[in-house]
């Protein structure tokens, strides 16, 4: 990729569907590029008249010059996008865009996709949890507890994930309530980012949902990881018995395992 030219990178980021490996191999490539050549070619996509190349050049500048853009150039990859986004019909070009305001992490995302939080499609609210996930400002925090409660199950998990465990530092009770009603979701997953979120909280109502996840048939690494955050040593047992199970574990969660019990013993002494 390195050696492809601008023009060819844009050729490639266009092809295949939204998940194209070897396009976003491509727009990482873009991203690593940087520069004005690239900056102009994704503002031409942007304004093109085809959803598909508008989404992609939102995609672009997300991320244009990795770790080493100056605030200046975030700042004008943002005006970009948020120009595109105002005038944008497209659900999978508005997910691009709201996605790609996140990762330029601009304030004025928050009022730009407020309006979208109840969109018909759940690619476009998909783009508001993403684009208002780096935002601990009180209007993007309330957006995502709605979002918390919407129809889409994915909707749902990420803006949970969002509140629970990304803005950690936001400690009210409606974002705590929010949570809790998660704790009643069939998937495991998403009652594990709740579980997750409250404990991070020391909200003590997660206590014996936790319990109650930790005795379960099947024991995702979520829950374990809430148990370690909630800091309760009467989690220790169950810990224990986890550990002691037969059953089959990847390593990844028998070490996150392994340090909850060590946190919780070191408490328990």
């Amino acid at each position: 990729m390195k050696d492809r030219s601008v023009p060819e990178l844009i050729a490639l980021a266009l092809q295949g569907d939204e998940e194209d490996e070897l396009a976003w191999e491509a727009i990482r490539a873009l991203h690593e590029r940087g520069g004005n050549e690239v900056f102009e070619a994704a503002v031409r996509l942007l304004h093109s008249a085809s959803s598909r190349e508008r989404g992609r050049g939102a995609d672009i500048l997300a991320q244009l010059g990795g770790r080493e853009r100056s605030l200046e150039f975030v700042t004008k990859c943002a005006d970009e996008v948020l120009s595109a986004l105002a005038t944008e019909q497209d659900a999978a070009a508005l997910n691009a865009m709201g996605t790609g305001l996140g990762h330029l992490r601009d304030a004025r995302a928050i009022s730009a996709l407020q309006p979208f939080k109840d969109h018909p499609n759940a690619d476009v609210r998909m783009g508001v949890v993403m684009g208002l996930m780096p935002h601990r400002d009180p209007v993007a925090i309330q957006t995502l507890i709605h979002l918390s409660r919407d129809s889409d199950e994915d909707v749902r998990n990420w803006a949970t994930f969002s509140l629970g465990s990304q803005a950690e530092e936001v400690n009210t009770p409606e974002l705590r309530d929010a949570l809790f009603d998660r704790l009643t979701e069939s998937t495991a997953e998403l009652r594990g980012e709740a579980l997750v979120g409250l404990a991070l909280r020391k909200d003590l109502r997660v206590l014996e949902p936790l319990r109650r996840e930790l005795e379960g048939s099947t024991v995702i690494v979520l829950a374990v990881e809430a148990a370690r955050a909630l800091e309760d040593v009467s989690l220790l047992p169950l810990l224990l018995a986890l550990r002691d199970r037969s059953g089959e574990a990847d390593g990844y969660f028998r070490n996150v395992l392994a340090d909850a019990i060590s946190h919780l013993e070191a408490l328990a002494h």
